[in-house]
């Protein structure tokens, strides 16, 4: 699985942003396409998860302000950033999980400042 990530940039704090994960296989194959994201001098965290039965899960940080949504027919996955502040600056990147094995795509980066 081949996942190509895109849309990050500089926001202000308060901002919105959206990043899209496209991937080279159908999500009905995928198990589960994850948002993790790095910030400087940071260990990697998962931000937010969806199944293939669409179930959504968050991190604890973004709950209520990001949102993970996916297009089957275009074997898109979005990731929705609302209220976005610095803590929220980081290396995005999408992965996608086949008969347990991780796929990693490269990073997009998100850049919050005032």
């Amino acid at each position: 699985v081949q996942l190509q990530a895109s849309g990050g940039g500089f926001v202000h704090t308060g901002g919105s942003l959206r990043l899209s994960c496209e991937s080279s296989a159908s999500l009905w194959r995928i198990e589960s396409m994850r948002w993790f994201r790095q910030a400087p001098g940071q260990e990697r965290a998962l931000v937010a998860k969806i199944g293939t039965e669409g179930r959504t899960n968050y991190a604890d940080s973004v709950k209520g302000r990001f949102t993970i949504s996916r297009d089957v027919d275009k074997r898109m996955v979005y990731l929705d950033m609302s209220s976005l502040n610095s803590e929220d600056t980081a290396v995005y990147v999408c992965s996608a999980k086949q008969r347990g094995v991780e796929f990693w795509g490269q990073g997009t980066l998100v850049t919050v400042s005032s």
